[in-house]
């Protein structure tokens, strides 16, 4: 989503031979295929990958396998609508594209589409270090059950991590760490899938002979029984978590910029390999998470574990390594909104901090809003999942191929393709919103998953 990482969407943004204003590609890529399906597997793999196994439980193993197949091929082919449309103008970049097909309100709501999303990953990677920081804290204290301590308190920690962390980071010029940062997150999301296969051999179902929290759960009927198939009020939420699972198009065009002999056969390739290795990853972790837990998983998979043993020394490892990552990541997120911004807001302005460390307060601000306020991290998955992803999946790919491609009539198969798919994003937006809205009104259950 989630876009764990944006590496080369912010390293591009910053070179001066190609900047986001310009509308032909001057730029000679040097990037390798198989770096290059790294990075966009990067791009892809986010914090989305925690909430498969919550999914799955509010689905059962088949519907999940036939909706995650779904979203996968979707997504490839919205890849395609995006190469088409970038190859016949020339232009390599999200916004721009809105700008050639719609004119500047096109390049506008690309640009505050992205934005919104990734306002909505920076407040899901909070989510993470609200939920699971004070259960390593807790850990090395020694402690089964929280004592309710301020430092705690994951309100309070997430501040404290913002002001002191992230924001200086945030306020550097250039992140120079970014390439660092890209592949340890993606190593670190590797080592959380193996200790979630390995934990399925290693904690016993129903959870008798561990801790007191899950001692109410055991007499539930069927609770270490897979489900193929099941819908409940929850279920709303599995295409808008698995749409903002491989949600990495913004990322696309910079990706294809800098690769080496570039075309679009080429880059389809990568896109293709980089959504099979993601659509692996995220079914092997959804299948174990969910056969290890049951009806027990929560909205965020790491945080169930803590009620089968709080001191447990590999899931408190993988924690630290999680935590690492995702607060590492923010300030990478937090760089390109900023830098869309001040392109809307000041085009023509030069630098200036005044401006460079107001916005990302201003930016800090609302992400740390959402968290504190906003009762689970399945409602960020949720409304982004049900919003700017399948805005950036399904309807502008579909209308910018639509404006763009003007060599085929619009009654041609293609270009009805692009209209159907472009109806299939709003007609699941509409129906993903009013779900969770009506789950919002009358679902119980709301501070779930995580407190």
């Amino acid at each position: 989503m989630l876009s764990l990482c944006h590496f080369f969407l912010a390293d591009i943004l910053q070179r001066k031979p190609f900047t986001p204003h310009l509308t032909t590609f001057t730029f000679e890529g040097k990037t390798s295929f198989g770096m290059s399906v790294f990075n966009l597997s990067n791009a892809i793999m986010g914090s989305g990958i925690l909430g498969l196994s919550y999914a799955m439980a509010n689905t059962g193993i088949i519907l999940f396998l036939v909706l995650l197949t779904s979203i996968a091929v979707l997504s490839l082919y919205s890849v395609h609508l995006l190469l088409r449309s970038a190859g016949v103008v020339g232009i390599r970049a999200y916004e721009q594209l809105g700008k050639r097909a719609f004119g500047h309100p096109g390049k506008i709501l690309a640009a505050v589409v992205i934005t919104m999303h990734n306002i909505g990953a920076m407040s899901s990677y909070l989510f993470i270090v609200k939920y699971e920081l004070p259960l390593v804290i807790q850990a090395f204290l020694g402690l089964q059950h929280s004592s309710g301590e301020w430092f705690l308190n994951g309100n309070y920690l997430i501040i404290i991590v913002s002001v002191f962390i992230i924001l200086p980071l945030a306020l550097m010029r250039q992140l120079g760490y970014l390439g660092y940062t890209s592949g340890f997150s993606l190593t670190c999301m590797v080592f959380f899938l193996i200790s979630v296969i390995y934990k399925k051999f290693n904690i016993p179902c129903p959870f008798d002979g561990f801790t007191n929290h899950t001692a109410e759960n055991i007499s539930i009927d069927g609770e270490c029984e897979a489900k193929y198939f099941t819908i409940n009020q929850q279920t709303a939420y599995t295409v808008p978590i698995l749409a903002f699972a491989f949600v990495c198009h913004p990322e696309v065009l910079p990706i294809y910029t800098e690769l080496r002999n570039p075309t679009k056969r080429r880059m389809q390739a990568i896109a293709n390999v980089s959504i099979l290795g993601m659509f692996v990853m995220y079914l092997l972790t959804a299948i174990f998470g969910y056969l290890t837990f049951y009806l027990n998983t929560e909205a965020e998979l790491l945080h169930t574990y803590s009620k089968v043993d709080p001191l447990d020394t590999l899931i408190l490892c993988v924690r630290l390594a999680v935590l690492v990552a995702v607060t590492l990541t923010v300030p990478v997120v937090l760089f390109p909104i900023r830098r869309a911004l001040l392109q809307l807001l000041f085009p023509d302005k030069p630098f200036h901090w005044l401006r460079h460390i107001s916005i990302a307060l201003c930016l800090l601000f609302i992400a740390n809003l959402l968290v504190i306020f906003v009762p689970n991290i399945r409602d960020i998955f949720g409304i982004i999942g049900a919003t700017s992803a399948p805005s950036l999946i399904f309807i502008l790919p579909g209308l910018f191929y639509i404006r763009i491609v003007s060599t085929e009539p619009m009654k041609s198969r293609p270009k009805i393709q692009a209209a159907c798919f472009t109806a299939l994003g709003f007609i699941f937006m509409s129906m993903s919103l009013t779900f969770i809205t009506l789950d919002w009104v009358y679902g119980e259950n709301r501070s779930g998953g995580g407190h």
